[in-house]
């Protein structure tokens, strides 16, 4: 297999679809010494989700990167120009027949090249602490965790999930 990950020029593969992943268990993160740990919570029963699809447009401040195989676009990263010295990783999938082939992988590096290549810090992104799988690539990935918010989903159908920050420096 020959993937190649480059910026998008085909509008269309900025809105692939979303599929399905397990949810098997949930990360605990907690600061000690001014370092974040974590522990693992292993749920008894898993489950399958899906996000919702994004309609998204292409905008000339955000940074739309593929991963092809072939013509085909088979995966996504979606970075964000902000006011702070990281890029935020806003989204970033893979199609689930190459998951587990190191694209995502290969989507963040290219990641980092563009956070280096715009003079920043390096990049930043959110994950749902019971998105295990989602938390573990990351850590996986060099990154590190950077903050928890157990508040953004109050009265909210999902108010039993937490956000935590990942940051990666170049």
């Amino acid at each position: 297999m020959n993937i190649q990950i480059k910026q998008i020029t085909n509008l269309e593969d900025i809105n692939i679809k979303n599929e399905p992943f397990t949810i098997w268990g949930k990360m605990i993160p907690s600061p000690k010494n001014g370092h974040w740990n974590y522990q693992i919570e292993k749920f008894k029963q898993s489950s399958m989700t899906c996000f919702p699809d994004e309609d998204y447009q292409y905008d000339k401040n955000t940074i739309y990167l593929a991963a092809y195989d072939k013509n085909k676009c088979i995966g996504l990263a979606i970075l964000l120009k902000g006011m702070f010295k990281y890029l935020y990783l806003d989204d970033l999938k893979v199609s689930s027949a190459y998951r587990g082939q190191g694209i995502g992988s290969k989507l963040i590096a290219e990641c980092m090249k563009n956070a280096k290549g715009e003079g920043m810090q390096g990049i930043y992104t959110i994950a749902q602490d019971n998105n295990l799988s989602a938390c573990l690539f990351y850590l996986k990935n060099g990154f590190e965790i950077g903050g928890f918010n157990n508040r953004d989903y109050r009265g909210t159908a999902q108010e039993e999930k937490a956000d935590i920050y990942f940051y990666k420096d170049c």
